[in-house]
């Protein structure tokens, strides 16, 4: 975080480690946008340039050779450090607009990090009409200011993204393995398994979109 505030990024300080070990970093004030009411699209499109930020800052990092990450799901390749879970719970907002909760950050891609920032800003709700859903999708991605190649494979790394997401919960569930065989039956299943459906379901709707958007 550190790296990413020098470079003109808006991340929480670091503040050191407390007694037990246990990094603490600034206090954000503000609301989780989880919590706020759904954001507009001119405010998707500036969560979408705060993503392309991250990465663009994150592109010139290079961590120690004997770092070792520790991610949930294994990202398809090494371009850069990602936040990894770039979502509405991990968005505050207020005076200042700061994503927290960096503790996930690990190396991943460029395309796989949006995916996963794209389909929870812009598409959380699988009982929303495809059609209202997909503006909301032009302007997140638009203000990522996408290219036309990572346009094109963004719906087919969504699919995969939330697949991974359920397939994650419902393999530790059959494992017993803590926290996410709990999140599994206390209906994080049900909704990583309903979003994953509907963003597989609606992928040419969404190629058409960010592809026409982009021109």
């Amino acid at each position: 975080m550190t790296f990413l505030a020098a470079s003109g990024v808006d991340v929480p300080a670091p503040l050191g480690r407390d007694q037990l070990g246990r990094q603490v970093t600034e206090f954000i004030p503000g609301e989780l946008a989880i919590n706020s009411a759904p954001l507009a699209d001119s405010e998707l499109a500036r969560v979408g340039s705060m993503v392309r930020a991250i990465h663009d800052a994150s592109q010139a990092y290079r961590p120690e050779t004997r770092a070792v990450w520790t991610t949930a799901i294994p990202a398809p390749g090494e371009e850069l450090i990602c936040h990894n879970d770039l979502a509405p719970w991990n968005l505050v907002i207020g005076d200042r607009w700061t994503f927290i909760d960096w503790d996930a950050a690990a190396p991943s891609t460029r395309l796989w990090d949006l995916a996963y920032a794209a389909q929870a800003f812009a598409l959380p709700d699988p009982d929303q009409s495809p059609e209202q859903a997909a503006p909301a999708l032009a302007a997140f991605v638009g203000g990522y200011d996408a290219e036309g190649e990572l346009r094109a494979a963004l719906p087919a790394a969504m699919a995969a993204r939330t697949t991974a997401m359920y397939d994650l919960l419902k393999q530790s569930n059959e494992a017993n393995i803590e926290p996410w065989g709990s999140m599994f039956v206390e209906g994080h299943g049900a909704h990583w398994r309903g979003v994953a459906g509907y963003v597989r379901r609606h992928r040419d709707l969404w190629s058409r979109t960010l592809l026409c958007a982009g021109k």
